[in-house]
């Protein structure tokens, strides 16, 4: 992997990380143009370790939030009295949220990182997964505020997550579909996927750290790749909040299965191969 390789894959993560198009598809689909063998493990490690750059952003931007949350957390376990603040509550909406991911990312991880990262997987997914965010956006309340989010409401957002293993359905789409589902705003839902995000790709990136640094891709590469996914992916971010307020996602679904059957064409012609 060249070092403009790597700022091209950063650039590509950092737009498509929070964004309902899936990341680690559109990653995939890079790698391959790029002439990458995207089933090799060096190669999936360096994409997983990327997303802590896009992590950090979320973090920047978040900061005042998660700062709040934290605090709130930390005194509610000593002082039974803050237990009913939301952002206490929030803490462990994030917490619980975030562990079926942790599990099933673990225990499928050859799958994850082998079969799945066929083409074949992530064109379909792609087209798939927008039936589900277009059918959240039409028979979808969308009344409940952040305010508003219960633990089972976690719970569901956490469990859906993990379906965004497959490469193509896109861990952002997953969620916030799901918090739709169960009636949140759409703000409210998106606000509560970037937060479900943070644990779960943060673990994911130090978890695949030694295969991208033992498959020979380099640590100048996994830097660079990190520093221009994280510069791109805070303006990502800040965008997609503005434009989930006045929108709906059902644009990103078009964009999908546009991409999904443009993919599907090109594999059924030969001119590119599944992996």
């Amino acid at each position: 992997m060249t070092i403009w390789d790597s700022i091209i894959l950063g650039i590509v993560e950092g737009l498509t990380e929070f964004l309902p198009v899936s990341s680690t598809g559109h990653l995939t689909i890079a790698s391959k143009l790029l002439g990458l063998r995207i089933d090799d493990p060096s190669v999936t490690g360096y994409t997983a370790v990327i997303q802590v750059g896009a992590i950090a952003a979320v973090v920047l931007y978040f900061w005042g939030d998660i700062r709040r949350i934290v605090v709130a957390w930390v005194r509610g376990l000593a002082d039974s009295g803050r237990r009913e603040e939301f952002d206490y509550r929030m803490g462990w909406y994030v917490i619980v949220g975030s562990v079926p991911i942790g599990i099933v990312g673990f225990l499928a991880k050859g799958i994850i990182s082998g079969p799945l990262r066929s083409l074949w997987w992530v064109a379909g997914a792609l087209i798939g997964w927008s039936v589900v965010m277009v059918a959240a956006e039409r028979l979808s309340r969308k009344t409940r505020p952040l305010t508003a989010i219960t633990m089972p409401d976690a719970v569901v957002m956490g469990l859906v997550q993990c379906i965004a293993l497959i490469p193509g359905v896109s861990r952002s789409g997953a969620t916030i579909s799901a918090g739709l589902f169960r009636g949140l705003d759409r703000v409210a839902a998106t606000r509560i996927a970037f937060l479900l995000g943070i644990p779960a790709l943060a673990g994911a990136g130090v978890y695949e750290l030694k295969d991208a640094l033992h498959g020979g891709v380099g640590a100048g590469a996994l830097i660079v790749g990190t520093v221009v996914s994280f510069i791109v992916a805070y303006a990502s971010v800040a965008w997609l909040l503005r434009f989930v307020t006045k929108h709906s996602i059902e644009v990103f679904a078009l964009y999908r299965v546009l991409l999904g059957m443009a993919l599907l064409i090109l594999l059924t012609a030969g001119t590119i191969s599944a992996t």
